[in-house]
């Protein structure tokens, strides 16, 4: 019994929809920033409206070179993990790591100010729903309904099991 079928096809197939376009949305946003020489992050560092010590340091002229190094790796490889369904666990993590830090810049909160955005809001805003869409994509194994995952996962079985 797979790990996916306690789900109907319809659950698991939404599922892996959701795990598909945030992987798309990461791994645009890598790419775009990848061949865009004049992209940097210091910009919307300096700008945070909430800790603001610790993202002036982030953006420093010793520190913002890795910082924009390790913002577009890190999209890309949550991207390309997500949308290949290979250790969608890590890649989910490290998105919620870089989504949450995307949003304490630039909280929702009452009485700061709205940082760059694409509308108004209080509390909640796109980067938060991301990354609790990314816990959910964490929760359930749908890299073994649809992605390398599940073609490593019937290898191993065939490897542990001749009779298969």
């Amino acid at each position: 019994m797979d790990q996916t079928s306690r789900f109907t096809s319809l659950q698991t197939g939404s599922l892996v929809l959701l795990r598909l376009l945030i992987g798309w949305h990461f791994l645009y946003e890598g790419v775009i920033k990848l061949y865009s020489p004049s992209w940097t992050a210091k910009g919307y560092l300096l700008s945070a409206s909430f800790m603001e010590s610790f993202f002036r340091w982030m953006a420093s002229d010793a520190i913002i070179p890795i910082i924009d190094t390790l913002n577009i790796g890190a999209l890309l490889l949550v991207g390309f993990s997500l949308i290949i369904g290979f250790k969608t666990n890590w890649a989910s993590i490290i998105g919620i790591g870089l989504l949450l830090l995307y949003y304490l810049a630039h909280p929702p909160f009452p009485g700061y100010p709205q940082g760059p955005s694409e509308g108004s809001y209080w509390l909640v805003n796109k980067n938060l729903i991301e990354a609790a869409a990314l816990f959910v994509i964490y929760l359930f194994p749908t890299q073994y309904a649809f992605g390398l995952a599940k073609l490593f996962a019937k290898q191993k079985t065939v490897l542990t099991n001749p009779i298969n």
